[in-house]
C-alpha cells in the first residue's frame, strides 16, 4: 500500500513539474521579440518623419507611422563607441569606463543582451558594434572590424572571420534575414541587433545610388556661415542689456576652434571624392589624399564609381581656380550632402526590406522595432559635419518606436529620452529585472500611454575626447525642454546658456544676459543635481583627463 502512495506520490510531482516547465516554455514563447536597429551617425535631419526637406526615407517613417515619434531624443556622449557602450550597459560613459574612442571598454560591465540571453532569449548580432571583437552575451554574431568598409567588407563572427563580395548595407541585412530565415528557434523570443556602418564618414553610396544622388541639389542650412559669435552684446543681445562689455569675449572659443568645418576641415579627396591626380594638378595637398576609396571594390564596382565621379572631377578641376572661399564652401556642402544622403538611400531600403520580413512571417505583431542611431550628426549646421558637441544637431538622436497593441500609432512624443534608457526599457518589456547600477529609467510608461510615471525634466551630458580629432573641447551639462547650460573645461572655463524654444538654432548665449539670471541660477543648481544623481564629479573629471593624456602621451 505504501509503495502505491509512493509511486502515486511521484507521478503527481512529475506532473506538476510538467505543468510548470510548459507554462514556463509558454511564458517564455510569449514575451516580445526586440528588434533594435541602429546606423551610425544618421542625424534626424535626414529622416522624412523629421525633416522631408533633404531625402525620403518611406520605410524607417513606417516606423513612425506604426508606433511612436520622439522629437526629444538624446545621447549622453555624442561619439561612436562611448554611445554604444551606454546603450548596452544603461550607464554613463564614466561609470561604464568606455569615455572616448581610445579607452578599451571594460568587459567586467554587465550587458542587457547577456541579461535577456540568460532569461531565455535568443540573441544575434550582425553589423557594426566598433569595439571588441567577441560582444558578450550573443548567440551568434558577424560584426565588423572597428569601422568596417562599405565595399566587399570584412566580418569577425564567433566561427571565424570572413569577407563578404558586395555592400555593406545590403549584406548586414542579408545576413540579419538569414538568421531569422534558418537558425531562429521558434520557441524562443529573440533579441535581434540589427546595426547599419552607414551614413558614417567618408560616405561611400551603392553603385546603385552614386549617379542618382550625384545629381541632387540640397537646400542650405540657415547656421551655414555661422561665424560663432554667441555673447552678442549691447543692443544684439536679446534682451539689450549688456549694455556693449567689451571685456566679454563675443565669440564661442570651443566651437569657433573646432576642427570640423565644411569650408576649411572638410578635404576635397578622402570626403569629397576629388582624385588624388586632380588635386596635384590643381597645387592642393591635404590630409588623407593617398587613402583610395575604390582599393577594396572590384572591376565592376569600380567602373561604376568611375562613372559618376570621373565627370564630377572634370568639372571640378574646371571650376576651382574661379571659386572663392564662398563658393568652394557651397560646392563642398552639396557634395557632402550627395554621397551622405545617398548613404541613408541604402538604410532605408534594407529597412524596408527587414520590415517586411517581419510582417510576412508573421512576426511583427509580437516584435517590438526599434530605429535609432549612435548619435546625431551636423548636415552643415553651424558650417559643421561630425557630432561630439553637445548643441542641438549633435545632441538629439533620431528614435522610433513600434509596438503593436502597446503603442498608439502615429503619436509623436517630447520627453526628455536619452540613449541611457534604452537597455531598462528592453529588460523590462522581456519580465527581467535591471540590475540597481543601471542608470537610466524604462520607456515602458511613454510607450504604453502612462506619462503621469514618467518624472524626467532633465538630462545630462558629457564630452571627454580632446586633445583629439577634431578639436572639440571638453564639455558637460543639462538640458531641459526649455533651457541648455554647457560648460567647456580643462583647457578653458566657459559656460553657455541656450533658450531652446525662442533660439533653436543656438546662437545666442544668455549665460551673461542680466535678464536670464534666475535661469542661470536654475540651471546651474540642476547641473549640480543631476551631476551627483549620476555619479559624476570634478574628482573624475580630473581622473579621466590624466589617463586620457597618459594614454595619447603613450602614443
Amino acid at each position: 500500500m505504501n509503495f502505491i502512495k509512493c509511486n502515486l506520490f511521484f507521478f503527481f510531482l512529475l506532473t506538476v513539474c510538467s505543468s510548470c516547465s510548459e507554462k514556463k516554455e509558454l511564458q517564455l514563447k510569449s514575451k516580445p521579440n526586440i528588434v533594435f536597429i541602429m546606423s551610425d551617425d544618421h542625424g534626424y535631419q535626414a529622416i522624412s518623419a523629421y525633416n522631408d526637406q533633404l531625402i525620403q526615407t518611406p520605410n524607417i517613417d513606417r516606423i513612425a507611422e506604426e508606433g511612436m515619434l520622439f522629437t526629444n531624443a538624446s545621447v549622453t556622449n555624442s561619439i561612436c563607441a562611448p554611445s554604444r557602450a551606454v546603450i548596452l550597459t544603461g550607464k554613463h560613459s564614466h561609470m561604464n569606463g568606455k569615455i572616448d574612442n581610445i579607452s578599451v571598454f571594460d568587459t567586467t560591465n554587465v550587458t542587457f543582451p547577456q541579461l535577456l540571453q540568460k532569461a531565455g532569449y535568443q540573441t544575434a548580432m550582425f553589423g557594426k558594434l566598433h569595439f571588441g571583437n567577441n560582444p558578450k552575451g550573443f548567440d551568434e554574431f558577424k560584426i565588423l572590424p572597428g569601422q568596417g568598409s562599405y565595399y566587399n567588407p570584412d566580418f569577425i563572427t564567433n566561427k571565424g572571420d570572413t569577407t563578404i563580395v558586395g555592400y555593406v548595407t545590403d549584406i548586414i541585412t542579408d545576413l540579419t534575414i538569414d538568421w531569422l530565415d534558418h537558425r531562429r528557434d521558434p520557441e524562443k523570443p529573440f533579441l535581434l541587433m540589427y546595426l547599419h556602418k552607414a551614413p558614417h564618414r567618408a560616405w561611400l553610396p551603392a553603385q546603385r545610388h552614386l549617379q542618382e544622388y550625384a545629381g541632387k541639389t540640397f537646400p542650405l542650412p540657415k547656421t551655414l556661415f555661422d561665424d560663432y559669435k554667441r555673447n552678442l552684446t549691447g543692443e544684439n543681445s536679446i534682451s539689450g542689456d549688456l549694455k556693449g562689455d567689451v571685456n566679454l569675449n563675443p565669440y564661442s572659443t570651443a566651437a569657433r576652434q573646432a576642427e570640423m568645418g565644411i569650408k576649411k576641415h572638410m578635404t576635397l579627396g578622402y570626403d569629397n571624392k576629388i582624385y588624388k591626380e586632380t588635386l596635384e594638378d590643381l597645387g592642393i595637398q591635404e590630409p588623407y589624399m593617398d587613402i583610395d576609396p575604390t582599393s577594396r571594390m572590384n572591376a565592376e564596382q569600380k567602373n561604376a564609381w568611375k562613372q559618376t565621379y570621373d565627370p564630377i572631377n572634370s568639372a571640378f578641376k574646371e571650376a576651382y581656380p574661379s571659386m572663392d572661399d564662398s563658393t568652394l564652401t557651397l560646392w563642398k556642402y552639396q557634395r557632402y550632402l550627395q554621397d551622405y544622403l545617398g548613404t541613408i538611400a541604402s538604410v532605408d531600403e534594407n529597412v524596408g526590406r527587414l520590415l517586411d520580413y517581419l510582417d510576412n512571417n508573421q512576426l511583427s505583431e509580437n516584435t517590438i522595432v526599434i530605429y535609432t542611431s549612435d548619435q546625431g550628426f551636423y548636415l552643415g549646421e553651424h558650417g559643421w559635419f561630425d557630432k561630439r558637441f553637445m548643441y542641438e544637431e549633435s545632441f538629439k538622436t533620431p528614435l522610433l518606436i513600434k509596438w503593436p497593441h502597446k503603442i498608439t500609432p502615429g503619436i509623436s512624443e517630447d520627453e526628455m529620452v536619452q540613449n541611457l534608457d534604452f537597455a531598462q526599457t528592453f529588460l523590462e518589456i522581456a519580465g527581467v529585472e535591471a540590475p540597481e547600477d543601471m542608470q537610466g529609467k524604462s520607456l515602458v510608461p511613454i510607450l504604453t500611454g502612462d506619462d503621469e510615471q514618467w518624472d524626467r525634466d532633465a538630462v545630462y551630458y558629457h564630452y571627454y575626447e580632446y586633445p583629439g580629432e577634431h578639436n572639440v573641447r571638453r564639455h558637460y551639462g543639462v538640458v531641459t525642454k526649455e533651457y541648455k547650460l554647457i560648460h567647456f573645461y580643462y583647457d578653458i572655463d566657459q559656460w553657455e546658456l541656450y533658450d531652446r524654444i525662442n533660439d533653436p538654432n543656438e546662437l545666442h548665449n544668455l549665460y551673461h544676459d542680466p535678464k536670464y539670471a534666475d535661469v542661470v541660477e536654475m540651471m546651474t543648481a540642476k547641473l549640480k543635481e543631476v551631476r551627483a544623481k549620476y555619479k559624476d564629479s570634478p574628482e573624475n573629471d580630473q581622473r579621466f583627463i590624466d589617463s586620457y593624456n597618459d594614454i595619447i602621451g603613450a602614443n
